[in-house]
């Protein structure tokens, strides 16, 4: 029986399930790309499926609003693929266990993926409903929105008439969002030197850490597990003598890292030595992140005795120096908006590697200048100390717009329904938003979505009566845009 059948509306619940069911990873989405434009042919419907495996799907304006404006309805296919340390799921292969808790949608030990099968699982509701009243719709669902916005940056637009933009990837009802930040990956490869080394072998590891989102909960007071392991070694040393052979700490570039593990070389005081400091430096850290990141702990285990490659003394205080010194977190709020960040960096993937120290980050800011002095102070950090600095997936903020004609209709129609004025806001995170406001001129754009929590981790949840009033108020908002 299908987990989420009896839930209303049902044709949403139905295709967010049946989405669940297809591996949907960033980088891996030929399979439900395929399957959208199956769902396309089956209706008649009129379709485009790029080289990136992009697909828009375009229907006709309902009686009566031939004239009304095009509209665009736009969310991505991909998801962020994150497991629990003892789940065996396999994000290549394996359908995710959904379960619910009162009124969440879960998925059991991995994400849920509701960032962003939410969006298609409500478009493809709306493409199949014959009786709902609409303009003309260009439904517009792009991949790799999750590491990079790739696919809204290699979509062409020449096809698209649209001059409203609803995109469906936001995760708090109540709120539209006019504006966001712009951001790109920064990569930086430290090359290092290795020595064989034989003596006794410790695990480090950093954990409990909640992470999350790093444009939505960068401003959540998050540690980040990978620039506490950096602390941690560089604080032991005046303590203990150790050897450092390898590193890990992140799986994606836009996640707050929750985990990091290092292994090192000492003899058995010393490994005893950062033992001790280990509890003491758990006790320190709970107190400074108390309120927002109480459950890090910080553990020390014995290996064994053996020969490890280890990092030379020079490089293994030049990865600490990296590491302590690289910008992470909040660099900047915004003066004129309140609460909201303007400029922030998360080193959200680190790995020791035979030949180099890479680390890749989120920057994000809402400010093009601010956005590239960060990277330039990232890659003159990077290059002082010897290596190699490169963007990826550099894409822009989206400008809020005074002058818009959507935002009114949408205001007046949730007054309407909810009773109370909605909050209009710019947010830090990334929205495909603005490469499209960027490729089409004068395009109109609101970006909506329902209660979403701790998205990007195993504890992401959806909320199913969030769900249900975002429904109806989209398809108000639709019936209402004639001009």
């Amino acid at each position: 029986m299908a987990v989420l059948e009896n839930l209303e509306p049902k044709r949403v619940f139905y295709y967010f399930e049946e989405l669940t069911k297809i591996p949907h990873g960033s980088g891996n989405t030929k399979e439900i790309s395929d399957y959208l434009v199956e769902f396309a042919k089956k209706r008649g419907l009129r379709y485009i499926q790029d080289e990136s495996n992009n697909v828009v799907i375009f229907k006709d304006a309902s009686e009566g609003y031939e004239k009304a404006p095009v509209v665009m309805l736009q969310g991505h296919m991909d998801m962020v693929c994150e497991k629990k340390l003892e789940s065996s799921h396999d994000f290549a292969k394996d359908a995710l266990r959904l379960g619910i808790d009162g009124d969440f949608i879960y998925a059991k030990d991995t994400t849920l993926g509701g960032d962003d099968g939410i969006a298609v699982a409500y478009v493809l509701a709306i493409l199949e409903d014959d009786t709902l009243q609409h303009p003309a719709l260009e439904v517009v669902i792009t991949v790799d929105e999750e590491i990079g916005l790739l696919g809204a940056a290699a979509l062409d637009t020449a096809p698209l008439k649209a001059k409203y933009l609803l995109n469906l990837d936001s995760e708090e009802e109540g709120y539209l969002w006019a504006g966001c930040a712009g951001g790109m990956t920064a990569v930086s490869k430290l090359p290092v030197r290795y020595q064989e080394y034989t003596n006794e072998k410790w695990k480090v590891t950093v954990s409990g850490l909640k992470g999350g989102h790093s444009g939505a909960e960068i401003d959540k007071n998050r540690a980040n597990a990978t620039i506490l392991l950096a602390r941690f070694l560089h604080e032991a040393e005046g303590g203990a003598e150790y050897a450092l052979a390898e590193l890990t700490g992140g799986q994606k570039d836009n996640a707050i890292p929750r985990k990091a593990e290092a292994l090192v070389l000492a003899d058995a005081e010393d490994g005893k030595a950062l033992g001790a400091y280990a509890e003491t430096f758990t006790e320190t850290l709970r107190r400074e992140y108390t309120g927002s990141d109480e459950g890090i702990t910080v553990t020390v285990e014995a290996l064994g005795e053996g020969t490890e490659p280890v990092l030379h003394p020079v490089s293994q205080e030049k990865v600490l120096f990296f590491l302590l010194h690289y910008p992470n977190g909040i660099q900047k709020m915004c003066g004129f908006i309140e609460d909201l960040v303007e400029t922030s960096c998360n080193l959200g993937i680190t790995s020791l590697t035979p030949e180099a120290l890479c680390g890749t980050a989120s920057v994000r800011s809402s400010v093009g200048s601010a956005k590239q002095a960060l990277a330039d102070k990232i890659a003159y950090l990077t290059e002082f100390l010897g290596g190699s600095f490169d963007i990826e997936g550099d894409y822009p903020a989206w400008e809020y717009r005074q002058d818009s004609s959507l935002r009114p209709v949408m205001t007046e129609v949730f007054r309407e329904m909810y009773g109370k004025e909605p909050e209009v806001k710019v947010i830090h995170a990334g929205l495909e938003c603005g490469l499209f406001y960027e490729k089409i001129p004068g395009l109109d754009c609101v970006s909506l979505g329902p209660d979403m929590q701790n998205i990007h981790t195993t504890e992401e949840k959806l909320s199913i009566s969030s769900v249900e009033r975002v429904w109806k108020y989209l398809l108000e908002v639709l019936k209402r845009i004639r001009a």
